[in-house]
C-alpha cells in the first residue's frame, strides 16, 4: 500500500517511507522490475540493432523507477507506458497502476492514465499477437475478430485486476483515516464535555456555599442583633423594671429558639442533599447534576415569606425601634423562593438599622405589582442618643442581599439618603428563572 500524507510526516520518517518495511518492500520491487526489464532489455536491443550492454543497462534504469512509487506515482504509469513498444516494464505497469488507484491523486488522472496504458498494452499485444499468427503455417488462418478480442482479454486481465484493487484498497484507506479522524474528533468532544461537567460542578459548589453563607448571615445576624439589643435592654432595666426585665428575657428566649430552628432545618437539608465530592471516579457530570439539584432543592425548601413580614416588624418594634410597615397592592401566590427572597431583604435591612443607626425610624414598604413585587427600607438619621450596641459588621449584608435579588431576575439598589438614613430597594420578577441558567 501506499504511504499517506501521515505516514510521510511521521518523526524519523525515511525519505518519503514512513516504516521501514515500506522502504524494504519498494526496494525489493525495483530490483526486480529493474532486473525484469533489463532482461526485456537485451532481447529489444538485439531487435534494435544496439549493444546488448546498452539494452541491459537501459532495462535497468528503466525497471528502477519503480522505487518512487510511492512518491511520484504518475510518473512510474508514463515510463511504463513509454517502454510498452519495447515490451518491457510489464511488472513496473501493474504495481504502478495499483499505486496510483491507490493514491490520492484525483480520480480524473488515474482514469486517463489507465486509459492510456489499456491503449498501450492492447496495441502490443495485438501486435505480437498478429506477429506470431504470420510466423506459424499457412493452414492457419484465425477470423478478423479474433486477434482485438483476445489482445482486449488479455489487457483487461493484465490492466484491470491492479486498478479495481488500487481503488479498493484507496477507498479503505481513506475510510479508516475518516474514522480516525472521527474519533479523535469525538475525544475531543468528550474532554470538553468532561471540562464542562466540571465547572459545572465547581459552579454547583461554589453556589451552595455562597447560599449557605447567605442563610448562616441572615439566620445568625438577625436574631443574635436582636437578641444583643433585648439583652442590653434587659440590662438596663433589670433593677427598675422588673416585668419588663421578664419580658424582656423572654423575647431573647423566643428569639434563640427561633435561630435555633430555622438553624436545624438548614442543616437537615444540608445533610440530605449534600454534594458528592468529586474522587473515588465519581463522574464529574453526575456530580453537576447532584449539586445542582441539591441547590435547587434547597432553594425551594420551606422559609419565612411575606407574611411574617408584620411579626419581623413588631419584633424590632419591642426592641425598640419604630418601624412602620406599608403594604400597597393584593398580595398573589408568588414562589416560595421569591417570597423568602423578600422577607431576607427586609430581614438584614432591619438588622443594619439595628447595627448602625440605633433609635433611627424605619418605614418598610411592600408594593405587589402583579408581575413582580417591590419592597424598599428606609431609615431616617440615626438617635444621636442612643446607644451603639457595639453590634460587629463583616460588610456581607448588602453584598448578600444583592445576589439573592439578582440570582432571581430581579433590581437591588442601596445607598443613603438625602435626609442622612439609608435606604435599600429591591424589584424581584415573579417568575423565578431555572437555577443553572447562563452557566
Amino acid at each position: 500500500m501506499t504511504a499517506t500524507g501521515a505516514d510521510r510526516d511521521a518523526p524519523g520518517a525515511l525519505w518519503w517511507w514512513g516504516r521501514r518495511r515500506s522502504a524494504v518492500l519498494d526496494v525489493g520491487l525495483a530490483l526486480v522490475s529493474a532486473a525484469e526489464c533489463a532482461v526485456e532489455g537485451v532481447g529489444f536491443a538485439g531487435k534494435a540493432g544496439v549493444p546488448e550492454g546498452l539494452g541491459a543497462l537501459f532495462g535497468f534504469l528503466v525497471g528502477s523507477v519503480l522505487l518512487v512509487r510511492r512518491r511520484w506515482p504518475i510518473t512510474v504509469v508514463l515510463v511504463s507506458i513509454a517502454v510498452a513498444p519495447a515490451e518491457m516494464g510489464f511488472l513496473m505497469g501493474i504495481v504502478g497502476l495499483y499505486t496510483l488507484a491507490a493514491s490520492e491523486v484525483p480520480r480524473r488522472y488515474t482514469a486517463v492514465l489507465a486509459g492510456m496504458a489499456t491503449v498501450a498494452v492492447f496495441v502490443v499485444t495485438a501486435v505480437e499477437m498478429r506477429r506470431d499468427i504470420a510466423a506459424q503455417a499457412d493452414d492457419f488462418d484465425p477470423s478478423t475478430w479474433y486477434v482485438p478480442v483476445m489482445a482486449l482479454f488479455m489487457t483487461l486481465g493484465l490492466n484491470a485486476p491492479p486498478v479495481l484493487f488500487g481503488l479498493y484498497i484507496g477507498a479503505r484507506r481513506r475510510l479508516m483515516e475518516s474514522l480516525r479522524e472521527r474519533a479523535d474528533s469525538l475525544e475531543q468532544e468528550l474532554s470538553l464535555l468532561a471540562d464542562r461537567a466540571e465547572q459545572r460542578a465547581q459552579w454547583a459548589r461554589q453556589e451552595e456555599r455562597r447560599r449557605i453563607a447567605r442563610e448562616m448571615h441572615d439566620v445568625v445576624a438577625h436574631r443574635v442583633s436582636l437578641m444583643v439589643v433585648h439583652a442590653a435592654a434587659l440590662q438596663a432595666v433589670a433593677l427598675k423594671d422588673p416585668q419588663k426585665a421578664v419580658r424582656n428575657a423572654a423575647l431573647v428566649g423566643d428569639m434563640g429558639r427561633q435561630a435555633l430552628t430555622e438553624l436545624r432545618e438548614m442543616l437537615g437539608v444540608l445533610r440530605e442533599e449534600s454534594v458528592p465530592a468529586v474522587s473515588g471516579g465519581v463522574p464529574l457530570a453526575a456530580v453537576g447534576r447532584a449539586a445542582a439539584a441539591a441547590a435547587q432543592a434547597a432553594a425551594s425548601e420551606e422559609g419565612p415569606g411575606l407574611c411574617a413580614l408584620e411579626g419581623l416588624c413588631e419584633q424590632s418594634r419591642l426592641a425598640g425601634a419604630v418601624v412602620e410597615l406599608v403594604v400597597l397592592g393584593e398580595s398573589g401566590a408568588y414562589p416560595r423562593e421569591v417570597e423568602r427572597t423578600a422577607y431576607r431583604v427586609v430581614q438584614e435591612a432591619l438588622t443594619n438599622v439595628h447595627k448602625h443607626a440605633p433609635g433611627a425610624e424605619v418605614v418598610v414598604r411592600l408594593a405587589h405589582r402583579g408581575a413582580e413585587v417591590a419592597m424598599q427600607v428606609e431609615n431616617g438619621p440615626s438617635d444621636a442618643g442612643a446607644a451603639d450596641a457595639g453590634l460587629p459588621s463583616g460588610g456581607n449584608g448588602l453584598v448578600g442581599m444583592k445576589e439573592r435579588v439578582v440570582r432571581l431576575g430581579g433590581v437591588f439598589v442601596s445607598g443613603p439618603t438625602d435626609a442622612g438614613g439609608f435606604k435599600v430597594s429591591a424589584v424581584i420578577p415573579v417568575s423565578v428563572p431555572v437555577a443553572g441558567d447562563g452557566v
